[in-house]
């Protein structure tokens, strides 16, 4: 199959996509613990994980694609992201993310040197994953941090349609409300290079609903 380039928009639409074996199908980005708990602000939802675990997400994507096209190791951004995770059932959600995104990624781009690079990690991230895609298609760093970002929200979208009596016009003005965080968010940590830039935005609360969903054995979403 050949490599898109020069089609950086299109890129982003096939990564954005729900029909990915990572997308929102299968998961909820922590939405479906959190409405059992009682949540039923959506829009405040977003805000909250783009401030903090979506920022982390994102902010470790583009430090490890700086690594990758300098040529660095990616252990200490895969450190960095972990630390910066305290929730094991996240970390273990990410990773299976990066399994399955890989599982793509060695379908479309088999010869690509930035995702071999990735591959060679025990289990990385999604983050690192898609840092590996954007190294072997040319995205920029504030694409990528766009992607993760435009995703996440994208996702939780997804989720709470399923989940809660909504209108789904509704539901679409409320993602069309919050792009412009999503943005900002792209802006601000495109410029990272160095793991201990990424920020340490902790979310105890989505982290405890995420070990809480773990454990529980009637649920619609894998997280």
């Amino acid at each position: 199959m050949q490599p898109l380039t020069g089609s950086s928009e299109l890129l982003l639409m096939l990564l954005a996509d729900a029909r990915l074996p990572t997308a929102g199908h299968t998961q909820s980005a922590g939405l479906e613990p959190a409405v059992r708990d009682g949540l039923t602000d959506v829009p405040g939802y977003f805000r909250t994980r783009l401030t903090s675990v979506t920022r982390v997400e994102a902010a470790t994507a583009v430090v490890a694609l700086h690594h990758l096209r300098q040529d660095r190791p990616l252990s200490p951004v895969e450190a960095a992201w972990a630390a910066r995770t305290p929730s094991s059932a996240m970390r273990r959600t990410s990773r299976a993310q990066g399994k399955a995104l890989l599982r793509l990624v060695h379908r479309i781009w088999p010869d690509a040197a930035a995702t071999a690079t990735v591959s060679d990690l025990a289990a990385p991230g999604r983050a690192l994953v898609l840092a590996g895609i954007a190294a072997s298609t040319g995205l920029s760093p504030a694409s990528l941090a766009r992607i993760v970002a435009y995703d996440d929200v994208q996702t939780v979208a997804s989720a709470a349609l399923k989940l809660l009596p909504l209108d789904p016009a509704d539901v679409a003005c409320w993602v069309h409300d919050v792009l412009p965080l999503a943005e900002a968010l792209a802006a601000d940590v495109a410029g990272l290079t160095e793991p201990s830039s990424i920020p340490a935005a902790g979310a105890p609360q989505l982290e405890a609903w995420a070990e809480a969903h773990a454990h529980t054995t009637r649920r619609l979403f894998s997280a």
